[in-house]
């Protein structure tokens, strides 16, 4: 691999670890106001996360439209309903029914999903080679798996059942996501990855204005000022970080890293949504946590070596 080669995979691994740090917030934010409804919640994220895209994208709007044709925009909004819209409301139903560790462990199953989709793509390495990594996360993902599941139900087996389900249905949508995401950013050329992730959240931001009428018809439970305050704090610091510049750092390493290891860097979201869950719980992590956290760093080290070409050693002269 070249020096610039090796700079990029580094680059690309520090933006992974950057963006899966903020994403992991997002895992905390259904806990913080659990009064309010996964579809609140997910339609107060997205409209701070469109206002803040809306304003920084209106100085470059004019040199940007001619660029976007009617593919890109069909492509913005399938991006927009299975990255964001659709895989939130799932992702944060699946928290308040079966908790952080089981939604954990359901999305802990992304890099092996992206990565057995990525393995069809030109230049991606053959499975063969990723065995031991996808092995190390699987087995990791299980001890998270096997934790969830010996802990005391906090709720009735079919409140855990339909966590489960949404969990499942969250990892389908972001793995659509991310491999949809990804090719497209490979495509263009002339639109860079922050003027696509602003226009993600003008998309994202027009499809939760849909789902307003909704949200009023199917949740009237009243809340007071302070509750309301509190949802559009979570909602607006979430469209942030978590939006913003997460959603920012994973398009910088979409870019710089393979598809096969753009999918082990989800794994960092991972862990931090389970750093945070302990941290929000006040406890240390048990013996299967510390398994899994060793294992998913083992799966992402072996598919970082696996990436390294191997040395050819030059035949001898005369050979």
């Amino acid at each position: 691999m070249s020096d610039h080669g090796h700079r990029n995979t580094i680059l690309g691994v520090a933006c992974g670890m950057g963006a899966g740090a903020l994403w992991g917030l997002v895992f905390l934010a259904p806990e913080l106001v659990r009064e309010f409804a996964p579809l609140q919640l997910t339609i107060g994220r997205y409209l701070f996360y469109g206002l803040f895209s809306a304003l920084l994208i209106a100085p470059l709007w004019r040199a940007l439209r001619p660029k976007l044709g009617r593919r890109e925009w069909i492509a913005l909004a399938w991006l927009a309903l299975t990255g964001n819209v659709l895989y939130y409301v799932l992702l944060a139903s699946a928290v308040q029914l079966g908790g952080i560790a089981m939604t954990s462990l359901v999305i802990g199953f992304l890099p092996v999903a992206v990565t057995l989709v990525g393995s069809r793509d030109a230049g991606a390495l053959p499975l063969r080679r990723l065995g031991l990594s996808l092995a190390c996360c699987a087995a990791g993902a299980l001890c998270i798996g096997w934790q969830a599941l010996a802990a005391p139900a906090s709720g009735s087996a079919g409140r855990q059942l339909a966590g489960l389900l949404c969990a499942a249905g969250a990892l389908a949508s972001w793995t659509c996501y991310a491999v949809g995401n990804r090719r497209w950013l490979v495509r263009l050329r002339d639109v860079s990855m922050h003027e696509w992730n602003l226009l993600t959240g003008v998309v994202t931001c027009a499809q939760t204005l849909l789902l307003v009428p909704v949200a009023l018809l199917l949740h009237r439970e009243p809340h007071d000022g302070q509750a309301w305050a509190l949802l559009a704090g979570v909602s607006a610091g979430v469209a942030l970080f978590a939006s913003i510049l997460g959603n920012a750092l994973w398009n910088r390493m979409s870019r710089l890293l393979p598809l096969t290891l753009v999918g082990q860097m989800i794994l960092f979201e991972t862990l931090f949504a389970l750093l945070y869950g302990l941290l929000w719980e006040r406890r240390g992590p048990t013996a299967l946590e510390l398994a899994a956290f060793v294992l998913v760093a083992l799966g992402v080290a072996t598919c970082l070596a696996a990436h390294r070409p191997r040395r050819v050693i030059p035949a001898p002269p005369g050979a």
